[in-house]
């Protein structure tokens, strides 16, 4: 199973998605990507199912002598969410990680200032909130994500994905009211392998997925 891109895949999930709105399950939907590579499949979702279409930036918190490796993550204004396993076995504390944390949060702040152009963030209480991203490996930034989104009292939490790990996606059912993914293949190794086309997105990829960009 490949995906030509991530908009085809956004469309087979909509198709997804739609047949849950059919039957009543995603009321007064409001779709949230996970940029960057989440808007072009969010994009879909939301055109299909009628819903506004915003975006919700996260970050990994990398391990101060290997920024690459994830330790935790964090979205809007939710405390980090660290994997506690992997601090133990580096010997790592969340105190040690405040710099990482303090920088990663500057960084989140910048880019919601792009992406949003000083339009405030959705009012998300009450509504079906769909989280939306190209896939999902370990699930620390969707964890993360959905963990900031339910403190903003949702009347439903959805995540949705066209690929996913088993394990990853087993551990979003903790967290969302429900996980929406085509496909869970066991040989998972990285979410690209399963996207013929998989080119990393701009910021103004995002601001035209969501038409913001300047005229």
């Amino acid at each position: 199973m490949l995906f030509r891109d991530r908009r085809e895949a956004g469309r087979e999930l909509a198709a997804r998605l739609r047949q849950r709105q059919d039957e009543g399950a995603l009321p007064d939907p409001v779709v949230l990507a996970l940029p960057r590579g989440g808007v072009a499949v969010a994009a879909e979702v939301a055109r299909a199912l009628d819903a506004p279409l915003d975006v919700l930036v996260v970050r990994k918190v990398g391990a101060p002598f290997h920024e690459e490796f994830g330790v935790g993550a964090m979205a809007g204004d939710g405390v980090p969410v660290f994997d506690a396993e992997s601090l133990r076995r580096l010997g790592l504390t969340e105190d040690d990680l405040a710099p990482v944390v303090e920088r990663e949060r500057t960084e989140l702040r910048r880019r919601e200032q792009i992406y949003r152009r000083g339009r405030p963030a959705p009012d998300l209480r009450n509504r079906t909130v769909i989280v939306v991203d190209d896939g999902l490996a370990t699930g620390s930034t969707a964890r993360a994500a959905l963990r900031a989104l339910r403190a903003q009292a949702p009347g439903r939490l959805v995540l949705a994905a066209p690929v996913a790990a088993p394990e990853g996606a087993a551990l979003m059912r903790q967290e969302a009211d429900e996980v929406v993914c085509l496909h869970e293949p066991a040989a998972f190794m990285a979410v690209g392998q399963w996207y013929q086309e998989f080119d990393q997105l701009t910021d103004d990829d995002v601001l035209r997925a969501l038409g913001r960009q300047e005229a």
